[in-house]
């Protein structure tokens, strides 16, 4: 199949700059292209996956990716979408951001430094911007943008027409953008600039620019802004974003996330986000219910071992499955691609006596020794507001007498103390 045929049938295609020569002209051979990504924050959301993804089906396709990294663009701030002006990040804020996205751009596509064929280049914009002379720039790029044109983009015209502010320095930024792709076509022969929808007249700027200078033909393709099938924007809760960094958002949450996804949005996230083939895909879309809970566990652990590693991805499943029973419905061999072991749950263990539960231990006392009660009388309290849970089932008596005819299949107790504080109890 053809890359472009993919890219249509996984949904990553809103607009591109003629098509169809954009399909002969990859044809003839492996083509530069482009990305940019603005650090205004250290890490990476899942809101940025569309791109990312995109990118690394261009690469695997054979073309080769520069991504820039917008450490100029970014003291300008991008519009584009928003109805006030950005906050300035200070030169240090953006040199700290740009640390942190770095390795996250890893996961996901093979970087030049590797030594990998097509590898990716990360540059950061920074290094061509601030080199310009303002008056030089006015003069070679400026006079190739209509300010009639400009003002009826739907960036700048919907502020106008608001009547909300727009600094000339945001005015500007169509123009920085339009030099970067110009940049890397002189310097990279890059043909070809993707982004988000938002970005189509920015991206298509930077065609118009590279058509007026030099005379060379140039393409832009832009992905859909994707919204969950409840209408919110992808990537987001009600926490705030989704993080790719596992400091801000663990692995086990992240893979919470996806599992969590609303049954209409599973097929679209398997296709964008995974690089499960489209026929797998086809045929996981057609289960209902219950039965449709194997598809979320894919889509969680393909998204999760990209974004932290297939350790971290099994380790998440396992636990997954022991708190909250979801054997019911598949088991750590139906999600796990061929070859992976499942690893023990990553939550607290404890040893008792296999004695004294077959004399029987109650409730209280088997909190306290679990640790997640820090005396016989919170643990009491705790079970009497309703907060202690065992194999699942809240037990309201905390004198209830636990004994190994509760064990679970796997010989363990499961202890639970309020919403997310877990303990597993292990007889021996």
């Amino acid at each position: 199949m053809h890359i472009l045929d993919e890219l249509e049938a996984r949904g990553f295609i809103k607009d591109v700059t003629d098509p169809e020569g954009l399909r002969a002209r990859m044809d003839e051979g492996p083509l530069t292209f482009y990305c940019g990504f603005d650090p205004t924050s250290g890490s990476l959301t899942a809101g940025h996956l569309v791109p990312l993804m995109l990118i690394a089906f261009l690469q695997r396709a054979g073309h080769k990716p520069l991504v820039v990294l917008g450490g100029g663009t970014s003291l300008i701030g991008d519009p584009s979408g928003k109805s006030s002006t950005r906050t300035a990040l200070t030169p240090e804020q953006i040199v700290a951001n740009l640390e942190g996205q770095r390795p996250q751009f890893g996961r996901y596509l093979d970087l030049a430094e590797t030594g990998a064929e097509h590898g990716a280049l990360l540059l950061n914009n920074a290094d061509w911007l601030q080199e310009l002379h303002y008056i030089t720039f006015l003069r070679d790029v400026g006079c190739h943008f209509s300010v009639n044109e400009m003002v009826t983009a739907d960036t700048y015209a919907t502020r106008l027409r608001n009547q909300q502010h727009l600094s000339f320095v945001e005015f500007n930024y169509r123009l920085v953008q339009a030099y970067d792709f110009l940049h890397l076509y002189r310097e990279h022969d890059c043909v070809l600039q993707v982004g988000g929808s938002d970005q189509w007249g920015n991206c298509v700027a930077g065609t118009e620019l590279i058509r007026k200078t030099i005379g060379k033909k140039a393409w832009s393709l832009t992905t859909p802004l994707l919204m969950t099938a409840a209408g919110t924007k992808m990537g987001k809760t009600e926490k705030g974003a989704v993080w790719l960094d596992g400091e801000q958002t663990s692995p086990f949450d992240y893979f919470q996330y996806w599992i969590n996804r609303d049954d209409r949005d599973v097929g679209v996230c398997l296709r964008r986000f995974t690089f499960v083939p489209l026929a797998e895909i086809e045929e996981l879309e057609k289960r209902e219910g219950e039965d449709l809970y194997l598809a979320k566990a894919r889509l969680a652990w393909h998204t999760t071992a990209l974004c932290h590693g297939r350790e971290a991805a099994n380790k998440s499943l396992a636990t997954s499955l022991l708190l909250f029973d979801l054997e019911r419905y598949f088991r750590f061999e139906d999600v796990a691609p061929e070859g992976e072991t499942c690893p023990l749950p990553d939550i607290p263990r404890v040893s008792v006596s296999r004695a004294s539960l077959e004399e029987g231990l109650p409730l209280f006392k088997l909190f306290v020794a679990a640790g997640l009660a820090g005396s016989g009388k919170q643990a009491k309290g705790l079970a009497q507001q309703g907060g202690a849970y065992l194999n699942g089932a809240a037990l309201a008596d905390p004198f209830q007498v636990v004994t190994v005819g509760e064990l679970r299949a796997d010989g363990t107790l499961l202890l639970r103390a309020g919403k997310k504080r877990y303990c597993l109890v292990v007889p021996e």
